[in-house]
Formats: structure tokens, C-alpha cells, sequence
């Protein structure tokens, strides 16, 4: 046999095993001096998939989703039929080993579901809205970095009375470390002392489902209402912004930075607060609109709103 010959081709020539040559090569130990080469690498774990007419979807998205079927009536399916859920459904290519480390990263498999809840559901109900922060909707939007082919996250706050996006977190990550921050800096800034602390109404995104949100809420005396999956209706303010976002910027515009996108995000948000006029509420910005509503009280019973 001569040096440089295919693995192949010895091994046909010595009679011996692919399986215990493999073997062999797993378990050997290097001795002092001996070269060591690095193990090859797997194929790089993606953070979007696509749906069958090629839309990216993030795994943000993808784990709201999941998150919102564990909470319905697919409860109790395992990550397999999971799986065929999101394929059926959203219409997305997606194998279950990736649903699989969604899952568990989630920790929705199917042991894990067992752990005591700290924090228990709270449903989403209807309130009369007739002043400022009464009710704040809180929701995820992504955006697309193109020139690094990656998603940048908008986690945003909306006051419903008033159309104020109150707080907000822009990054290339969004954790429920990120959304309890955005809260918090929004409760500081637009509440006082004596001002009574607003509800909080979010879908079933793992972020809001998070201990530390729980906590959150616990700590600052928050309600957090959860609305039913499947029912964006009932977060129409954010949902609604976020159409809104998408149709003025995100759609419009092909970031090649993440820091071009965070201040394309950051100018809009000053742009919708304090000069985009609203017809609903009567031709004025959010904060033209509060600015009147503090001196207009006796008007102010056509912008009640039922939510």
C-alpha cells in the first residue's frame, strides 16, 4: 500500500471494519506530541425558516407560535406532531429535530410541562379605557438586517388611550431580560407616585410566559393578562402599530447595518409619538392628543374605547 490512500480502499485491503476503525479513531487519546486535528463541524444551527412560498420566518416567530399551541388545544401533542402543526397550519418547511431544540429551549417538552407554574394564566378581558395608562398592550416585531442576512427585534409598549408607544427595546436579541427592561423604563418614566399602575396585556410569546416577566409583574404590582391564542384581536392596538411599522419603514427600506436599522427605528418612534397624526384621535400625534385630554375632560367621553 502506498501513503495518500483513501481510508476506503485500506480498509478493503486489510479486511477490517469501517465500524471499528471508526470506533477506534472516536476513543483515541493523543499521546504528548502527537498532532490533534479539530473535530469537523455540523451544519450551523439557523435562527429563521422559510414558509412554502419562501416568506422568512424567524425562530422568534416560530416559538410564538409553539408557544401558542401548547396553550390551546394541541397541549398535548409531543414535539413530532408539533411539528405537523406549524407545517399545516403556517405553511412552513421545518423538521422536528428543530422543533425538537425549540421546544427545549421553550422547555415545553413533554417532562418539562410538569414543573410547578409560578405564575398563573391570567385571561384577557374587556375594560373600559377612558385615561392614560390604564392599559398598555405589549407585543415582539422583527425586522430584516439585509446586508448581514439576520433579524433585529422590536419588543414595543402602547398606551390604547392615547396610541403612545410608552417604551420600547431594539436589538439583534430579544429575551424577557430585554422586555422586562423596556417595562420598567416605561413605567419610571410615564407614571408618578400616585398614578395607578397601568394592565398589562400580552399574547403567549416565551418572553411574557418567562419567570422574569412573572416576576416583574409580581414585584411592581402589575395585572398581566394574557389574551387566548389565536385571538391577535385582542392586542389590536400593538397589532395595529405593527402594521403600521411595517408599512412605513420596515417594508420599505433595506438596512445594511444593524446600527442603520436602530436608528431608522429610533427616529420613527419619535416621528409616530409626537408628529404622525391620528384620525381616531381627532387628527392629532399621541402627544398632541394627551397634551388636550388633560384639559378637555368634559370631550373626552367619544374616545372611551372598549378593550
Amino acid at each position: 500500500m502506498e501513503q495518500g490512500q483513501s481510508v476506503t480502499t485500506v480498509l478493503r485491503l486489510t479486511g477490517l471494519a469501517s465500524s471499528t476503525y471508526y470506533d477506534r479513531r472516536r476513543n483515541h487519546h493523543p499521546q504528548a506530541g502527537e498532532e490533534t486535528k479539530v473535530p469537523l463541524r455540523g451544519r450551523p444551527v439557523t435562527d429563521h425558516s422559510r414558509t412554502q412560498a419562501g416568506r422568512i420566518i424567524s425562530n422568534t416567530q416560530i416559538e410564538e407560535w409553539l408557544m401558542e399551541l401548547v396553550a390551546g388545544e394541541e397541549h398535548g401533542y409531543g414535539y413530532v406532531l408539533l411539528a405537523e402543526c406549524l407545517r399545516t397550519q403556517h405553511k412552513l418547511i421545518i423538521n422536528k429535530k428543530k422543533v425538537y431544540r425549540l421546544c427545549k429551549k421553550l422547555g415545553i417538552l413533554h417532562p418539562q410541562r410538569r414543573k410547578k407554574i409560578h405564575y398563573p394564566r391570567r385571561l384577557a378581558r374587556n375594560h373600559t379605557i377612558d385615561r392614560p395608562n390604564q392599559l398598555w398592550q405589549l407585543d415582539i416585531k422583527y425586522g430584516y438586517v439585509a446586508g448581514y442576512d439576520q433579524f433585529f427585534y422590536i419588543a414595543d409598549i402602547i398606551d390604547v388611550f392615547d396610541r403612545s408607544i410608552v417604551g420600547y427595546h431594539v436589538g439583534s436579541h430579544c429575551e424577557a431580560k430585554h422586555v422586562c427592561q423596556a417595562l420598567q423604563a416605561a413605567l419610571h418614566m410615564r407614571l408618578t407616585d400616585r398614578e395607578s399602575k397601568p394592565i398589562i396585556r400580552t399574547d403567549n410569546g416565551p418572553q411574557f410566559v418567562s419567570k422574569a416577566f412573572g416576576e416583574l409583574c409580581d414585584a411592581e404590582q402589575l395585572i398581566h393578562e394574557r389574551i387566548p391564542p389565536k385571538t391577535p384581536n385582542m392586542n389590536a392596538y400593538i397589532e395595529s402599530f405593527h402594521a403600521t411599522l411595517e408599512r412605513d419603514l420596515l417594508s420599505k427600506e433595506a438596512f445594511e447595518t444593524f446600527e442603520e436599522a436602530y436608528l431608522a427605528v429610533n427616529e420613527y418612534m419619535d416621528f409616530y409619538n409626537n408628529r404622525r397624526m391620528h384620525r381616531s384621535l381627532g387628527k392629532r400625534s399621541p402627544a398632541a392628543f394627551l397634551e388636550w385630554a388633560k384639559e378637555a375632560s368634559s370631550e373626552l367621553a367619544a374616545y372611551r374605547r372598549a378593550v
